[in-house]
């Protein structure tokens, strides 16, 4: 009997909610530690970018306005998922980074939990009930920034993304993540989560392919609110920060020295794509 030949994956974008072939037709190979053939990953490109960027404008009001307890439910399913396709993340972390990856899954999954727990505490934590002269109430409420584009890190095709993509979802706005050019796998699958768990179609959409192709379109799209550097290459980051400037995008750089994926997280990334709204009330007799 001749041996069985396998089903090879077409790995594709998710945008959407769907899993659409990049429209200019094009892919890239994928290949892990060592150099050798992993798969061929779909190329996105300008066009792909603002149709993500569209379908993430298009959830924003939705997922924005769902109450925050509602969506830490969301990022915990999602987590639920996670765990449950736990040795495939570790077989496509461990190709692609070359190194031992239960610990890492194990830390993306356990950092999609506290972040989830955190989605209904931020208020509590950065708002305000202010003090003022006067017959009135005033609050300090944050709120989400919008759309926020994502240049996920390059080394670390898990964790690394969990750790800059779970913060902007959980505080409400929506994302277009750039993910990792030389190591897209684990990002595909985590895209896989997404669609069926419960987080709505939009919210998070997923790009694979050349990060210095993609990223200048994303920085200048003028209905991008907010972009986050931190995967960016040093010799981009300079021309994404102008390209942003002309939309008076709020940027986050990536911090200096250690990575903060190695580290344990904190509310700075909860912090960063929020906006504080005061509102003034009159007391009642």
């Amino acid at each position: 009997m001749p041996d069985r030949i396998s089903v090879a994956k077409t790995y594709k974008l998710y945008i959407g909610g769907a899993f659409p072939r990049s429209e200019s037709g094009r892919s890239y190979p994928v290949r892990d530690a060592r150099g050798a053939f992993l798969a061929n990953a779909a190329q996105a490109s300008r066009k792909d970018v603002r149709d993500a960027v569209a379908a993430a404008r298009k959830a924003f009001p939705g997922w924005s306005g769902a109450t925050a307890y509602n969506r830490g439910q969301v990022l915990y399913r999602v987590a639920e998922l996670l765990e449950g396709r736990r040795e495939q993340f570790i077989a496509e972390v461990a190709a692609g980074e070359g190194k031992r990856s239960q610990s890492i899954v194990d830390a993306a999954v356990d950092r999609w939990v506290w972040y989830a727990g955190w989605s209904d505490k931020v208020a509590t934590v950065l708002g305000a009930s202010n003090p003022v002269a006067g017959p009135y109430f005033s609050f300090s409420v944050p709120e989400p920034t919008g759309v926020v584009g994502v240049l996920a890190p390059q080394s670390s095709s898990l964790l690394g993304l969990v750790s800059v993509l779970a913060p902007v979802i959980a505080t409400g706005n929506t994302a277009v993540v750039i993910t990792s050019q030389d190591r897209p796998l684990p990002a595909i699958t985590l895209s896989e989560v997404l669609a069926t768990s419960d987080v709505p179609a939009g919210v998070v959409n997923i790009l694979t392919g050349r990060t210095a192709e993609l990223a200048p379109w994303l920085a200048s799209h003028a209905d991008v609110n907010a972009l986050d550097l931190t995967g960016a290459p040093e010799s981009l980051r300079t021309d994404l920060e102008r390209a942003a400037a002309g939309t008076v995008k709020r940027i986050l750089r990536a911090r200096s020295g250690e990575p903060d994926w190695t580290r344990q997280p904190d509310i700075s990334r909860l912090r960063a794509f929020v906006e504080t709204k005061t509102v003034w009330h009159p007391m009642g007799v």
